[in-house]
């Protein structure tokens, strides 16, 4: 599953993670690439990958000037990994968003693992099938990504070098959304086993949703996640299948929940939702509202304002839960 250095070199004159590793852009420096990328599916992802899928990264215009790419029609699920200068042997999987129509590969994704990686942690970015291109599984596909993504960072434990009793998800927008399912759906039997990896747990020990897509329920559903993931016409139980909300269970993580009150693509309400149904099964969980921010800004734009805190936020939860140790950072 490793990458040799000429499958990499290839990759990037192809133009990215459809090989795996990103193209590279004019402004581009090392700092945006990972140390490691590693496909999640020894065998090619369940059922085989749909006719007409071309994966390909997009190049997006941003307000400042920074890389900012996102991978469309998946097909070669991945782990982009992060090593940290000084471990302290916990691990997060970082899950980007994207409305499940693309997947965000800068701004939800390598800038945070650089980041979280400069507190001790080995990171971890998924990039993860999406539910409406035919894949045989069909709105489970990114959940099956990220299953089996917790277990080979579970299986790879030894080999860099991470605890794995300390494995956290960081989940974006939609990524929010597919990091819930993953910690309600953590032993959903999705797939059939593929190899030795799948023998490991799916179950993070902690989970950070981030303006997460939570409810499929108008009026707060995201309309494109829901779009993508259920359809034009979902019924009442499908709308309920897939909302976080519905879906909570007394043995699932820990959880971590922000978002900013006047967002305008997901509404605070999916938060609001989400964090009551954890208060009343007594899932243990901290909720955190911006009163400004609107929605996807990552770790963009935000220093000096309130949402500057965030990171910090969730190291310092993460430590008060075990997963980060108190002598990094």
């Amino acid at each position: 599953m490793k990458l040799r250095r000429r499958a990499v070199l290839l990759s990037l004159a192809a133009a990215g993670l459809s090989g795996c590793v990103s193209p590279v852009a004019p402004n581009t420096d090392k700092l945006s690439m990972p140390d490691e990328v590693v496909f999640l599916w020894s065998e090619g992802p369940p059922g085989g990958v749909p006719p007409g899928l071309s994966e390909q990264i997009v190049h997006r215009d941003n307000p400042f000037g920074l890389l900012d790419r996102a991978a469309h029609e998946v097909t070669a699920p991945s782990l982009s990994i992060f090593r940290p200068t000084v471990p302290d042997g916990s691990a997060i999987l970082v899950i980007p968003g994207g409305g499940y129509k693309w997947v965000v590969v800068d701004k939800e994704g390598f800038e945070g693992a650089r980041h979280f990686g400069g507190q001790g942690a080995t990171v971890y970015v998924l990039r993860y099938r999406l539910p409406h291109q035919g894949w045989a599984a069909g709105a489970s596909a990114p959940l099956q990504d990220a299953q089996r993504a917790v277990r080979l960072i579970r299986a790879r434990a030894a080999a860099d070098g991470i605890d794995p009793a300390r494995v956290t998800v960081i989940g974006f927008s939609a990524g929010g959304h597919l990091a819930g399912l993953l910690a309600t759906g953590f032993d959903a039997p999705i797939h059939a086993p593929q190899d030795v990896v799948d023998s490991s747990s799916a179950r993070p020990d902690g989970v950070v949703l981030v303006y997460p897509v939570a409810t499929m329920a108008r009026p707060f559903a995201h309309e494109g996640s829901r779009l993508n993931l259920i359809g034009s016409d979902p019924t009442p139980e499908q709308e309920a299948a897939w909302s976080l909300e519905h879906r909570i269970r007394p043995d699932m993580p820990p959880l971590f929940l922000m978002h900013a009150a006047d967002d305008a693509a997901v509404p605070v309400e999916n938060a609001l939702v989400l964090y009551e149904a954890l208060r009343r099964a007594e899932v243990p969980a901290a909720l955190h509202v911006f009163e400004a921010g609107g929605h996807g800004f990552g770790l963009r734009g935000i220093a000096g304002t309130p949402l500057e805190d965030w990171p910090g936020m969730v190291t310092r939860w993460g430590r008060d839960k075990g997963l980060f140790l108190s002598s990094i950072g």
